[in-house]
């Protein structure tokens, strides 16, 4: 797709933890009246674990991750999934993201053995929107949003995976990508920023990678 007029059928809002992919998402799926696909990280059992012991818990994390995503896409295949308009706040491909800064080299080989015999084939998205922001940032809004599953996030951790994220977007070329620089503009609380953001979205223009921000701050 070289551009379009009106919102994209299938949209993905990505980024790491605390930069507010989930919030966007419902914003944008109540203004545009469209379907939400939400990863639900709550439901993992074994994710405070992870946080409170990285080593121990990685490996169970990362499956129950991987099965619960597959399990929705494969929910959505089963069906006609561009029949309605969908947002959803993650990307099939952030699990190996994840899994790569998370797992020991045995662990990775077990995870990537599983990952294939599921195959996996989520349709790409029509626009991938792409929230960045610093780590002192996301750290901030952690502590803000006091969800108690989060409160042993170190920032070294947040760091690598700010990292993984801009090395991955780098690169990708699946999708239309639009790079928000999420530490100035906050579309959740501004609502001109709201308007410039829905303006990007639906006027995608020529081309396959776009930046939206105040400061120059981009991968």
């Amino acid at each position: 797709m070289n551009g379009w007029s009106e919102k994209p059928n299938f949209i993905v809002v990505e980024g790491p933890v605390g930069v507010g992919k989930t919030s966007l998402v419902q914003r944008l799926a109540n203004h545009f009246g469209s379907d939400v696909l939400l990863e639900g990280a709550e439901e993992n059992p074994f994710l405070q674990r992870f946080y409170q012991n990285p080593r121990e818990a990685a490996l169970p994390a990362q499956l129950f991750f991987l099965f619960q995503r597959s399990r929705q896409w494969n929910d959505l295949s089963q069906g006609d999934m561009f029949r309605q308009h969908l947002i959803a706040d993650f990307m099939l491909e952030k699990d190996r993201l994840f899994a790569q800064i998370n797992l020991d080299p045995d662990e990775l080989q077990l995870y990537e053995q599983v990952y294939d015999r599921l195959t996996l084939d989520a349709p790409p998205p029509e626009l991938v929107v792409y929230l960045q922001a610093p780590v002192d940032v996301l750290m901030k809004r952690i502590k803000q949003r006091a969800r108690p599953v989060e409160r042993k996030i170190e920032t070294d951790y947040l760091q690598r995976l700010c990292d993984a994220y801009a090395d991955f977007f780098h690169h990708y070329d699946r999708s239309p990508l639009l790079i928000v620089n999420a530490a100035e503009i906050n579309p959740l609380q501004r609502e001109q920023d709201f308007q410039l953001l829905l303006e990007h979205i639906c006027d995608g223009g020529a081309e396959r990678r776009r930046y939206l921000n105040l400061s120059g701050f981009s991968l």
